[in-house]
């Protein structure tokens, strides 16, 4: 009997339904695709560092292991000692710069030939290596997203370039040029962001990291086999209470347009509940039709906000290649889990004005 009330209170005004069930799956949609374009840019930004086949990464005392926001204030000569220290095959200076017209892109400056013994050389799709100071090289996928194709010309951070060549992605950035080049552009010549240091056996590399931490105590030594574990929001100033503030948000949409169609739903069937209660219903059964139906509109909109989930990645995926949103299931658990607690949480307090209606009054309510 109860869940074809339910059902019936959920019919009767089909308009509001809808409505209930978008807001509700726009707050899941919200939560999933925050937080599965922040931690998929994430771990495909640690996959593209580990890619470039380092062991050690060494950076700038307290540097951020995001290389987009460091500078470049270590002197290249470090790398000449580090190339001395035993068991260290070989050593990449990259020079960085983080272009933010037309995209937010990360430029590495390399020099080819260090770049290859450390990362094993690029897979060309096309082309050739860097040759000329004003050669770039952009990975297949930025190829796709900006519609660059061999022989173009690129304007970036201020200077043209010519596309030498299309490599396979994966080699920690998506655009390469000569590190002397970059170096000359950013007024920062002979200076380094990051130095890659290969070992000549996996099992030699914590002897490395040792050396290189008596050597330059004050620096930042990562051994890339456990990067991917650190690249996390809350290792990011700022990215955490992004996530948290957009999670808040999702949340507070939920819970108002729940409270608000319930509570307009409880003052419109106010003689409804005054006949369930003359007939002997008891507060918690008032409650429990009131709650079980909130319910079930969470459940709808969870199902469909999902559903949104994945048709807005799609759509995201179709728009820019480059991205990548992580749709893991612990998320689609825990945003469907928010958006159902939210909306009893926000149905409570009509819930409660229900059950305590009086039967006479409500009977004679117009």
């Amino acid at each position: 009997m109860i869940q074809y009330m339910i059902l019936q209170n959920v019919l009767h005004r089909p308009l509001r339904t809808f409505i209930t069930v978008i807001a509700v799956a726009v707050e899941v949609t919200l939560v999933i695709i925050v937080v599965g374009l922040t931690s998929g840019l994430l771990l495909e930004s640690a996959k593209r560092t580990e890619g470039v086949g380092a062991d050690i990464m060494l950076q700038a005392p307290n540097a951020s292991m995001f290389m987009a926001f460091g500078a470049a204030p270590m002197p290249i000569a470090i790398g000449d000692k580090l190339t001395q220290l035993e068991y260290v095959q070989a050593v990449a200076p990259v020079f960085t710069q983080f272009n933010s017209v037309n995209g937010l892109d990360l430029v590495f400056g390399i020099e080819p030939e260090s770049f290859k013994q450390v990362s094993g050389g690029f897979v060309f799709h096309g082309g050739h290596d860097l040759k000329d100071p004003d050669d770039i090289l952009v990975d297949d996928i930025y190829s796709q997203a900006k519609h660059v194709k061999l022989g173009d010309k690129m304007y970036l951070l201020g200077h043209d370039w010519h596309v030498a060549g299309i490599v396979e992605h994966g080699k920690g950035s998506r655009l390469f040029v000569m590190r002397d080049t970059l170096q000359d552009l950013a007024g920062a010549k002979d200076k380094a962001t990051v130095f890659f240091v290969k070992s000549d056996r996996t099992d030699h590399t914590p002897a490395v990291a040792d050396e290189i931490h008596s050597l330059l105590p004050n620096y930042t030594i990562r051994q890339l086999k456990d990067f991917v574990s650190l690249m996390t929001s809350s290792n990011l100033p700022g990215l955490g209470i992004f996530i948290n503030v957009m999670i808040g948000l999702a949340v507070a949409i939920g819970f108002l347009v729940i409270f608000l169609s319930m509570y307009t739903t409880v003052i419109e069937r106010t003689k409804e509940i005054g006949v369930l209660k003359s007939l002997g219903a008891s507060k918690a059964y008032i409650v429990a039709i009131v709650l079980s139906e909130t319910g079930l509109l969470c459940v709808l909109g969870a199902v469909a906000g999902i559903a949104l989930a994945f048709t807005t990645r799609a759509i995201l995926l179709k728009l820019f290649p480059a991205l990548t949103v992580l749709m893991p299931l612990k998320w689609l658990a825990i945003a469907s889990a928010i958006a159902v607690v939210g909306g009893l949480l926000g149905a409570a307090y009509p819930a409660w004005i229900a059950s305590r209606k009086d039967p006479v009054d409500a009977l004679a309510y117009e």
